[in-house]
């Protein structure tokens, strides 16, 4: 049952989580941005919101929760990758939404300019620099520069209503 769009006059949870409901109708694909800390940690996490910006020059769009831990270090890192995971890498996804835990222990990563963790099996991974980073509400917003990628022919892996799902063949 659709109901009236009207102004949202609360700005309290119930609303948030509403807006949240409402948002969680966009079905998206997961990624899983990595790079290393000044110490030379592989650090990841995982995001769903990421988009295309421009094919000229090649820019993408993602953003980052200001509360979390590891936010200075993405604004302050060169290098990041976005891994655009598979079907069957559901898994990974929830080890890296996760705050404790060593997020990469027994996986093997391929390496990227600075030693940026790639993870393997993915439909796609991109390599950007960090650029430009701006607040966005209660998130910072990252635009970058992808400065190489690959892609595999795998189906992705989606999340859509607050649960991951399957494209129709």
């Amino acid at each position: 049952m659709t109901q009236q769009i009207a102004p949202q006059p609360d700005s309290g949870e119930d609303f948030s989580r509403r807006f949240r409901n409402a948002l969680g109708m966009f079905a998206t694909g997961i990624t899983v941005v990595t790079t290393r800390t000044s110490a030379g940690e592989p650090i990841g996490l995982t995001v769903n919101s990421f988009n295309s910006v421009s094919l000229e020059p090649p820019l993408i769009v993602w953003s980052l929760a200001n509360s979390l831990p590891s936010r200075e270090l993405f604004e302050g890192c060169e290098y990041y990758a976005i891994n655009v995971l598979a079907e069957g890498q559901a898994e990974l996804s929830q080890r890296f939404a996760g705050r404790m835990g060593e997020k990469f222990a027994g996986l093997e990563i391929d390496e990227g300019p600075g030693g940026v963790p790639l993870l393997k099996g993915c439909c796609a991974r991109f390599i950007c620099r960090n650029t430009v980073r701006h607040a966005g509400g209660d998130h910072v917003v990252f635009i970058s520069e992808v400065i190489g990628f690959d892609r595999d022919e795998r189906a992705p892996l989606v999340y859509f209503g607050g649960s991951y799902r399957r494209l129709a063949p």
